[in-house]
């Protein structure tokens, strides 16, 4: 076996009746995201979509901006039993490796418990039993290695330092 213990949380959910690989599970963000490219993959209508408002800020304080947002009845599946949620997706335009980023709204609202250490994220069902969803550490892997990438024409300067100062 792989050793995983620092694998990112990567699963499967279903939404607007398509398989979307690449979700990655972050317990650290307050929003749950869907990726424009992701939005466009999907056909879904730019009608569904609803002005937000509001900037994102990463850790360290860059500021992406919002395109609107869209709410759509997401599946969390085993392949045996199943649950299913609307989640409100805020809609970024900005390069990514994965998907979607299932954040703490989403989490909080089917109950799931992301287990790091078993590689599996688990949840009630209606019916009350528990759903568990196996990660994907082939894709989180991949995923992470697309991430150390090197975007080609971006480039991030805040301001360049004064003659002599040095870089904290």
């Amino acid at each position: 076996m792989v050793p995983h213990d620092n694998d990112p949380v990567v699963i499967l959910v279903v939404t607007v009746g398509r398989r979307v690989h690449r979700v990655l599970v972050d317990q650290g963000s307050s929003t749950d995201i869907m990726f424009w490219s992701t939005f466009n993959k999907l056909q879904l209508s730019p009608d569904q979509l609803r002005p937000y408002d509001g900037f994102l800020y990463g850790f360290a304080g860059d500021q992406v901006g919002v395109k609107e947002h869209v709410e759509l009845r997401t599946n969390f599946t085993d392949d045996t039993t199943y649950r299913t949620v609307n989640i409100r997706y805020l809609v970024v335009n900005v390069p990514s490796a994965y998907n979607i980023l299932l954040g703490r709204p989403g989490l909080n609202r089917i109950g799931a418990v992301a287990l790091m250490r078993h590689m599996k994220m688990k949840m009630p069902s209606l019916e009350g039993t528990i759903i568990t969803i196996k990660f994907d550490q082939k894709a989180a892997k991949k995923c992470y290695e697309n991430n150390l990438k090197p975007k080609r024409g971006v480039c991030y300067v805040t301001s360049q330092p004064q003659r002599g100062e040095g870089v904290v």
